[in-house]
């Protein structure tokens, strides 16, 4: 009996409608976003019902209610999104708000759309760790993919059936269910880590003997280029382990890529592929680099972007909630961006006039992305002293800081492929990017240890009326 209520809810999730999106509407007034990744992406969602999919974006502010500028907005701008009687927001609709200046993400939903304020969180919380780390594409996907999976869901799927069946069917069928359900992800997830490696794979096979060629002419007397081939030296050694790992994971059958012990053999296979495509871009440009190559100033450009990165996301560092935008280690910064911007087309005109080496340009860079770093540890410490009210909440921000500073939190190390990234240990440049997420993940830990949710269901003084379903919160 257990038994066959589990293979009866399994039959019914896979009998579940499964339609696109009715439309897309993109309303970036952010500029944000990414159109041409954002649009495919959101097209191929599956809704269970026919579903209007709004995305609108505006720069606000931290102290802002992203609700009453989302129905000031449909008013003003779009007032098919409210129903007739202007109370709710329209049947079949779907609206992803984010205020990326401000730190807010909201979702709205006509009446025949709605879900429980819970689960209204859960759509934001989808998104919430690629906002805070500024993926604004990839957030706005995760939300409305997890919209798509909560907005009428067939009575069979919801998560309270689910348990209650569970706890109907019995400990066995507990068992059952879940080995099913775990098997089912891991599998998935052991295809694209293979994909995501097949695809770095087939860039270095396609590419091994231009890295040869190009590793033969970087002049090992240069101080970065020797690093650099030092990395080199064990490239081969490496690539053919790739390939022992590519066709042991291509060697698994169907059923197999359901095992964890297998899933991590994908996941190493896919890093290891991943991370010799990165350093194959980097041995390129340290040949046309350092030996003034006709693609140099490309290469350079590519060293550049990290930082040119950093100095771009400050100011939006600064104006966030809590940020202590107005403080002394904030206006160093600030002051330091500037600075920094010119030196950028300083060090660039002197290396086309040769006034420069190479090798100098990147000493150039290399101190001022270190400077960087002591301000931004700088900042750090008055951001905690503004928002921490004692010692204990200071500490934990600390830590959060320290840990994301360091790569503790292994799901967002990345490899950076530059020059730069290769010679120095990840932990080396304390980045913007790095900032945000250890700030936020403080920030988060600190207002969770003290009972806030900071979830807003109010459409504030303008609103009137209007009672559409609908919440935002902050990331």
């Amino acid at each position: 009996m257990a038994f066959a209520l589990v293979a009866l809810l399994l039959g019914f999730t896979a009998a579940a409608a499964a339609v696109p999106p009715v439309s897309v509407q993109v309303e970036d007034r952010a500029g944000v976003l990414d159109r041409s990744t954002l649009l495919p992406a959101l097209e191929g969602i599956e809704f269970h019902e026919p579903t209007r999919v709004v995305v609108y974006t505006y720069n606000g502010r931290a102290e802002d209610n992203l609700n009453e500028e989302v129905l000031r907005f449909a008013r003003t701008e779009h007032p098919e999104w409210i129903s007739s009687d202007g109370q709710k927001w329209a049947d079949g609709l779907f609206i992803f708000a984010l205020d990326p200046v401000g730190r807010h993400v909201g979702t709205y939903m006509g009446e025949d759309r709605k879900v429980s304020l819970e689960q209204r969180s859960d759509i934001q919380d989808a998104a919430r760790d690629l906002l805070r780390d500024a993926q604004w594409t990839d957030g706005t996907i995760a939300g409305v993919r997890r919209a798509a999976e909560l907005i009428n869901q067939p009575w069979y799927q919801s998560t309270a059936l689910l348990v209650t069946a569970w706890v109907t069917a019995g400990t066995a069928a507990l068992g059952a269910g879940a080995w099913l359900i775990v098997r089912a992800v891991t599998r998935s997830a052991s295809r694209k880590e293979i994909e995501r490696g097949d695809q770095s794979y087939a860039n270095v096979s396609m590419d091994l003997e231009v890295t040869e060629l190009n590793a033969a002419t970087i002049p090992a007397s240069s101080r970065y280029g020797s690093q650099v081939l030092e990395k080199h030296r064990t490239f081969l050694n490496r690539y053919n382990l790739a390939s022992g790992l590519a066709n042991r994971v291509h060697a698994l059958s169907n059923g197999s890529l359901g095992i964890r012990r297998n899933l991590k053999l994908a996941r190493e296979y896919a890093d290891a592929a991943s991370e010799l495509d990165a350093l194959d871009d980097v041995i390129a440009d340290s040949n046309a680099l350092l030996n003034r190559g006709s693609t140099w100033q490309t290469a350079w450009d590519r060293q550049l972007a990290p930082f040119r990165s950093d100095l771009a996301g400050l100011e939006q560092l600064l104006t966030r909630r809590h940020a202590q935008g107005d403080s002394a280690t904030a206006a160093a910064l600030r002051s330091f961006r500037d600075q920094s911007l010119r030196d950028i087309e300083r060090w660039t005109a002197d290396l086309a006039e040769e006034r420069i080496s190479p090798e100098k340009a990147l000493d150039r860079l290399y101190e001022a992305r270190t400077r960087l770093a002591g301000l931004l540890e700088n900042h750090a410490a008055t951001v905690i002293d503004g928002y921490a009210k004692n010692g204990r909440e200071a500490e934990l921000m600390r830590k959060e800081m320290a840990a994301a500073q360091e790569g503790l939190d292994h799901k967002r190390r990345s490899y950076e492929p530059s020059i730069l990234g290769t010679v120095y240990p990840s932990y080396q440049f304390f980045s913007v990017a790095t900032f945000n997420s250890g700030f936020n993940t403080g920030v988060s830990s600190v207002s969770s240890a003290r009972g806030g949710d900071g979830s807003t269901t109010g459409y504030g003084s303008s609103g009137g009326s209007f009672s559409g379903s609908g919440s935002s919160s902050s990331f």
